[in-house]
């Protein structure tokens, strides 16, 4: 079950931005944009995947309970009295229309067509909003803020796939960042204050030391770090690429912006995973009933006294600045002209030194 809650939160939220994506960009002047060409097909999957991978928790609660009550009454039970079934099949009925209705249009032959679309999309994402986590904890604040943080990412990240992977050149790209930089300038500031808030409905921000005893504080802690090479890549594509556009105009940024999107794909995944693990309660309660992440271990294998405290050494000042160089390393390798893969690289050992000596700081 865990596998499959990471791939379909992962995909819902590729769903999400394409969607998003292809809705924003068909409304925005073609002059002001790379030409594109949308796949009829990758919409009309989508429109059908956000009501797929949005079924997991519904079935989750379903398969905890049919033993008792049967899944014919469970399944029923579930769709009509509790609030993540009736979000759910609110989404399944949108969803459907919106499938529906894209099979005839083209949505960048008229503005209106990719303008309900994009309608539909925000309904689809307000009623996400109403059925998550953080909405059960505090209705209308876990709604707007889970919403919000959602609604920028998809923004965000959705033009940047729909652009990197489905143009068709990079003709007038100078033009598509003069208003895509600030667009995802505040997404990201958008994204990273949600975010910030959506931590504090599961766990004090004081306690993020001793949260990395349990999953949960592993997989955040993870997705943290993995964030940081994301904002070197998008200053790459938003700052270097347009000084390097304006001195050599055949110069195809395409490939760095496609980079930008496999880090966020990273992220997403992260992402589905930390939605499958328990958010921290009582910490030491926790750590006995379910024991201590395993990944926490293989550096603390010993007993764990709350709270646990953040105090680097030697050894792990030298990894976070090895890390840092890693880090900065992936600037070098476009102003440089290095292999591509290479920044991927860089970025997977930032993670892994930048992790490893976070881990062996704590006591």
């Amino acid at each position: 079950m865990f596998f499959a809650g990471l791939l379909s939160e992962t995909l819902l939220y590729l769903c999400f931005s394409l969607l998003m994506g292809s809705f924003i960009i068909s409304l925005v002047p073609e002059s002001a944009r790379p030409q594109m060409k949308l796949p009829k097909g990758i919409l009309l999957t989508a429109a059908l995947g956000v009501s797929i991978f949005s079924f997991l928790p519904v079935l989750k609660i379903v398969l905890y309970l049919y033993e008792d009550l049967g899944l014919a009454y469970t399944l029923q039970s579930v769709l009509t009295n509790f609030e993540v079934g009736k979000s759910w099949l609110s989404t399944l009925f949108i969803s459907l229309i919106l499938f529906v209705y894209l099979i005839p249009i083209n949505i960048q032959r008229k503005p209106m067509f990719a303008l309900t679309g994009l309608a539909f999309t925000l309904i689809l994402i307000a009623a996400l909003g109403w059925s998550s986590h953080a909405s059960s904890l505090s209705k209308t604040a876990g709604f707007l803020i889970h919403s919000a943080h959602f609604l920028a990412v998809t923004v965000w990240v959705g033009i940047l796939i729909v652009v990197s992977w489905f143009s068709q050149n990079h003709e007038n790209w100078q033009r598509f960042l003069k208003w895509f930089s600030p667009v995802a300038a505040a997404c990201l500031t958008v994204t990273v204050l949600t975010g910030i808030s959506l931590m504090t409905f599961h766990m004090k921000l004081t306690d993020y030391v001793s949260v990395t005893a349990i999953d949960y504080g592993q997989i955040l802690l993870i997705k943290h770090l993995a964030i940081l090479p994301l904002f070197f890549f998008a200053f790459i594509n938003s700052f270097y690429i347009r000084k390097r556009l304006k001195s050599d105009k055949a110069y195809n940024p395409i490939t760095w912006a496609r980079l930008e999107s496999i880090v966020v794909f990273l992220i997403f995944t992260i992402t589905g995973a930390l939605g499958q693990a328990s958010p921290p309660h009582e910490l030491s309660t926790m750590v006995i009933a379910e024991g201590a992440s395993k990944l926490f271990t293989l550096f603390h294998p010993g007993e764990i006294v709350f709270p646990l405290d953040f105090s680097p050494g030697i050894l792990a000042i030298i990894l976070f600045l090895l890390s840092i160089f890693f880090l900065v390393s992936i600037l070098f390798t476009f102003i440089k002209k290095a292999p591509k893969l290479l920044s991927l690289i860089m970025s997977l050992l930032f993670i892994i030194t930048a992790y490893t000596a976070f881990m062996i700081s704590i006591h």
